[in-house]
């Protein structure tokens, strides 16, 4: 690491989101502290929804955060840091314009003479390997070649600080891989054709492997509220090798933090009835699919109904803190166990899988109705005029009683496990949530839902 002043702090920043009339602010960071300093790639790993980008946009001065103090050279920021250069998860390529042309929209404001502009958005096309498509348009490219180009705009710029929003995860596993290995050697070793020197960088990912492979120090941040969980030093030697030993070992210890965070032991079980006059109580649900779930139970089965969470992470197409939802949404619905680092089926899950459709919307149904989260949507749904709500309304209602949770995505949940399990219909073009049976019917067996 070199000496200097740190590029970026944060001290003690906590962002919350106001949700307008929906109930009390969301609260997305939670006194958080950190400091990039000169000469190093630090990943900050986590979670969807752990508030990874909104630190990343309070760092540089992109968003406002509620209080704390945000650094740039140790004195207080004032708008957006002069010393940073953004990539983008999405592209964010302008579609009118030519590579070269959004490349140069980087310079704007530096005062460049036409020959230094020139001859620095030539050596950044270079850098990425975008040669003999300086004329093409966004339209021409693929997903890999145009984010070559948000790279190329990035470094134009002559950052001290490169950050980089999940810049693979919207491409092809084999592109992504193709343009980690190369941002690899451009910090490792190979920024001598860059103009100006590349101090540092930041990189959000969701990844473990990727944090492994490409950063110095990996921030492991945790969700609900978005908070620090740890800093692990990434003493990993270069060059890199994903199946070295000391490779392999990291990943392993990062597996370990993260999955006890999302895998801890459930606690005891609430009572499946309510007292008399008692509200069901909601809680969080993974953000998972029905078919993420049936899924990975089938690859279960067919490697004989138990195997090690990492070993499962690798048969899927998630990221790891995917697969980890998925397994706790099927531990949640008791389809699944999660003894240490083992998923395994349990008697329940086997039955689930040799039944037919009807008998899994069955068993599903039995099991969806032991959480609380659905109890009390039909408690809603039953007390509600004509036996409809809106997703406002429900979602409000979660708010008062979830402060931490993304309700929004949790209602996407409700929707997709709820129809399955036929509690109950959903009308998109109203947005309502609705029983088409008696209210007394709606919380006993099989109702026939709409959609």
């Amino acid at each position: 690491m070199e000496n200097g002043s740190t590029i970026s702090e944060v001290i003690d920043v906590t962002v919350s989101f106001s949700q307008d009339n929906h109930g009390p602010d969301l609260l997305v960071l939670d006194k958080v502290s950190l400091a990039i300093k000169p000469g190093v790639v630090l990943a900050i790993l986590g979670p969807s929804g752990c508030g990874k980008s909104t630190l990343l946009r309070a760092m540089i001065g992109l968003l406002k955060p509620t209080s704390g103090t945000v650094l740039a050279h140790g004195r207080p920021l004032v708008g957006i840091h002069p010393g940073v250069s953004l990539v983008f998860q999405n592209f964010a390529l302008f579609p009118w314009l030519s590579v070269r042309d959004n490349i140069s929209m980087a310079l704007n404001g530096l005062n460049l003479d036409p020959a230094a502009t020139q001859d620095r958005v030539a050596r950044c096309i270079d850098v990425v390997g975008l040669e003999g498509f300086e004329q093409a348009y966004p339209k021409e490219l693929s997903g890999g070649m145009k984010q070559r180009v948000g790279i190329a705009r990035a470094l134009a710029r002559g950052p001290e600080l490169l950050c980089m929003d999940e810049p693979f995860s919207a491409l092809d596993v084999f592109t992504a891989e193709t343009l980690r290995s190369e941002v690899y050697r451009l910090w490792s070793g190979g920024g001598s054709k860059l103009p100006f020197a590349l101090k540092s960088v930041v990189m959000i990912t969701h990844l473990i492997e990727e944090a492994v492979f490409l950063a110095d120090r990996i921030v492991v941040m945790s969700a609900r509220p978005g908070h620090i969980r740890t800093i692990i030093e990434n003493d990993v030697a270069h060059p890199r090798e994903y199946q070295s030993p000391a490779f392999l070992r990291m990943v392993q210890r990062l597996h370990d933090i993260i999955t006890r965070e999302q895998m801890p032991d459930l606690p005891e079980a609430p009572p499946l009835v309510e007292a008399p006059g008692q509200i069901p109580a909601p809680a969080p649900l993974p953000p998972v699919h029905t078919g993420h779930i049936f899924g990975l139970m089938e690859i279960l089965r067919d490697h004989g109904g138990q195997m090690d969470v990492f070993s499962l992470d690798q048969l899927t197409d998630y990221d790891f803190g995917h697969t980890i939802a998925v397994v706790k949404a099927g531990e949640m619905l008791d389809l699944l166990d999660t003894p240490k680092n083992q998923v395994l089926l349990t008697d329940l899950g086997r039955r689930f899988l040799d039944a037919d459709i009807n008998g899994r919307k069955s068993l599903f149904r039995d099991q969806v109705l032991t959480l609380g989260t659905f109890r009390f949507v039909l408690h809603l749904l039953r007390e509600a005029r004509g036996n409809r709500l809106s997703k406002e309304i429900i979602e409000e209602e979660l708010c008062v009683r979830l402060t931490t949770a993304d309700v929004e995505r949790m209602f996407g949940t409700i929707v997709g496990w709820g129809r399955f399990a036929e509690l109950f219909g959903y009308d998109a073009s109203s947005e309502e949530l609705y029983l088409d049976v008696a209210p007394a019917e709606a919380a006993g067996a099989a109702p026939a839902a709409g959609a």
